[in-house]
């Protein structure tokens, strides 16, 4: 089992997401823990009221709104009254057995999942601690449960590289827009680590995907706006754009500027790892551009050419999948730039395309750059979960030194 624990400040865009299934008839309501009413009794805004009036009473926690996911094996068949009392028991464990925690399970995945949201304001007002979680209470509430429900057992190690979600190349008119561009964005934005909105979209592309502020000067631009397109098969945007505003982890462009930073210093001890292996495949060699892009294709790198409308190429930028990094040519050094890269290697040979190469990474490479045997590992998170993962999951985060001022 995997568990993964995510807080927001809303609690009705949490609750939406799962009624929402209900009504598709692609989750159930299992149970309302510590409701004054049976479950198939409770409307939605009697659900949702019980969280938000709990909330009120201690306005200064920001982000009172847990959404909690347990995840389950593939080939675990389990009953309804299973999943049920293996959420009550979890919730017991992590310190919320006294909470109201609603529990849905999810069918339109192809691993068994449970979403339960909850609040950690307690009646008293006084909130419950949320501070390594995951660490304190989630990951031996999960190997209680594994023992003695019988679950597959997932190790710690698992864990660390399960974290991925699975996105997959958009074709619009199969899959609502909204919910499919909201799971891409969570698996890229969430994983990768990029410092600008190009970059941005460099991995945004592979799954048809654009990331979009308009142009300078107009309304959109001036007023800070982001919309985000699907890209048809020309890489041509098609259908309604979506607004960054209404996707439930506001994906913005403030959002995404507050990450850029800490993503800089994150990707720099992955720069050599970068430039070690593009050497290697030019080196001492004679290659085209187009195999030189194959090679790094099977070292889990992409290579991106940006070209005009002339043909033109004027950039490149790599994608490294196994880190997780974006890095423009320009960032790795001079070596690394377009122009130096076309003349290290020679002349695409008559009949060789470039286009079958340079725009999409193997299917494995860009959707499991950790690539694990396991069922779990393989089908685990493949849901369209709206927010980024909460900090303390994420276990390549370093902590904050906090140091004593000097007397």
């Amino acid at each position: 089992m995997v568990a993964v624990i995510h807080t927001s400040k809303s609690f009705r865009a949490a609750l939406n997401y799962n009624e929402q299934k209900v009504k598709e008839a692609k989750a159930e309501c299992l149970l309302a823990a510590n409701y004054p009413k049976d479950t198939s009794d409770l409307s939605f805004q009697q659900k949702l009221n019980r969280l938000i009036y709990l909330a009120g009473l201690n306005e200064q926690t920001k982000k009172s709104c847990l959404h909690i996911s347990l995840n389950f094996e593939p080939k675990e068949n389990l009953s309804r009254e299973q999943f049920t009392a293996i959420a009550q028991t979890y919730m017991e464990e992590i310190g919320f057995g006294h909470q109201p925690y609603l529990v849905y399970q999810h069918l339109d995945a192809a691993h068994p999942h449970l979403h339960v949201v909850t609040t950690n304001i307690q009646t008293s007002g006084k909130g419950i601690w949320l501070h390594n979680l995951g660490r304190r209470r989630s990951e031996p509430a999960r190997k209680k449960i594994e023992q003695d429900f019988g679950l597959v057992v997932a190790s710690s190690k698992q864990l660390k590289e399960s974290y991925t979600l699975q996105p997959v190349r958009i074709q619009y008119g199969k899959t609502d827009t909204k919910r499919a561009i909201s799971s891409v964005l969570n698996a890229v934005i969430g994983q990768y680590k990029f410092t600008s909105l190009e970059e941005l979209n460099a991995i945004l592309k592979l799954y048809n995907v654009q990331a979009d502020r308009g142009e300078p000067g107009s309304r959109l631009y001036a007023r800070r706006g982001l919309v985000y397109k699907v890209l048809d098969e020309n890489g041509k945007p098609i259908g309604t754009p979506i607004r960054a505003s209404v996707i439930y982890s506001k994906p913005t462009i403030g959002n995404l500027e507050s990450r850029y930073a800490q993503n800089e210093l994150d990707r720099k001890p992955h720069r050599q790892r970068l430039r070690t292996i593009i050497d290697w495949n030019l080196q001492g060699k004679s290659v085209t551009l187009a195999q030189w892009i194959t090679a790094l294709k099977k070292e889990s790198i992409a290579v991106i050419i940006r070209q005009n409308a002339q043909g033109v190429i004027y950039g490149l930028t790599y994608i490294d999948h196994k880190t997780r990094c974006v890095f423009n040519g320009s960032d790795l050094g001079k070596a690394y730039s377009a122009k130096a890269i076309l003349e290290r290697t020679v002349a695409i040979s008559q009949g060789q395309s470039l286009h079958s190469v340079m725009t999409m990474p193997d299917e494995d490479t860009a959707i499991y750059p950790h690539r694990s045997t396991s069922h779990l590992l393989e089908n685990i998170l493949q849901q369209n979960f709206s927010q980024p993962p909460d900090a303390e999951m994420r276990s390549d985060r370093k902590k904050k030194k906090h140091r004593r001022p000097k007397l």
